[in-house]
């Protein structure tokens, strides 16, 4: 049962806030490219991605400039998980030279960059569709996957809304907008009925939930599902609460509520 209630994100207007995220490893293609990096438009849903061998922050950084500030203008909020590629000095500093916002996810938590994680279902579909068995080939497929996919059920895309008539564009964007602030509403209410509410106060000791890179070596099999005690310091309305060890050593990231449970003495 999930322990905090589902909070939609809306983009305010076109090509303003991007969710960003890295799909992969794929099937080796030509140039050993095996990983994609895909950026969607919440408003819009309209996708960017590209293929590369490996990605590191500067390939990001380029990937922004070129996918998206010279195609749509610099956008507000650029939403990611924590990944080095994208929590790193160097493209932290470039967002803020341009007074784009980076808005980070919590760890262990996919709901908080929903959107970059549906569209990497959809496009993950449509290219296992299109392949079948020539599963080396999805570099060669990508071009023009990327224009149009319905990410959203019932929703049409901006794009193909308004290459119907042009002049109808802002009342197209409007009518988008609207539809799409109901369906959030809808999938809202019908996630967050099965909410079972759980909050921590200041001071609170809690164990955090074990995953893979948090495991200790050696262990395997006899790793406890739950580590700790740590303390709460602090807590956000979105659900996720900032940690410290014992010895008041602050814990990198904030942990969602759905991945910590309160520990008893």
């Amino acid at each position: 049962m999930p322990s905090e209630t589902l909070k939609p994100i809306l983009g305010p207007w076109p090509f303003t806030q991007w969710g960003m995220d890295i799909v992969g490893p794929l099937p080796a293609a030509p140039a050993q490219k095996k990983f994609l990096l895909v950026a969607t438009d919440y408003f819009s849903k309209w996708l960017e991605a590209e293929a590369y061998a490996s990605i590191k922050d500067k390939d990001v950084t380029k990937f922004v400039w070129k996918n998206i500030i010279y195609r749509f203008g610099i956008p507000q909020t650029i939403i990611t998980d924590n990944g080095p590629q994208f929590d790193s000095v160097a493209f932290r500093n470039f967002c803020s030279e341009l007074n784009i916002r980076n808005s980070y996810s919590t760890p262990r938590y996919l709901q908080s960059n929903g959107q970059a994680e549906a569209t990497n279902k959809t496009l993950i579909t449509a290219l296992k569709k299109r392949l079948e068995h020539a599963k080396g080939k999805w570099v060669e497929e990508l071009p023009g996957m990327d224009a149009v996919i319905p990410t959203e059920i019932g929703l049409p895309t901006i794009r193909t809304e308004t290459a119907k008539n042009l002049d109808w564009a802002n009342e197209v964007r409007e009518s988008a907008a609207i539809r799409m602030a109901d369906y959030q509403q809808r999938a809202s209410a019908h996630y967050n009925r099965k909410v079972r509410p759980r909050s921590f106060k200041n001071g609170t000791l809690v164990l955090r939930k074990v995953f893979e890179n948090t495991a200790k070596t050696g262990v395997g099999k006899f790793q406890a599902n739950w580590e700790g005690p740590y303390i709460v310091s602090k807590s956000s309305e979105s659900g996720a609460y900032h940690l410290q060890k014992l010895d008041r050593t602050p814990l990198l990231r904030p942990w969602n509520v759905s991945n910590l449970k309160q520990y008893y003495q």
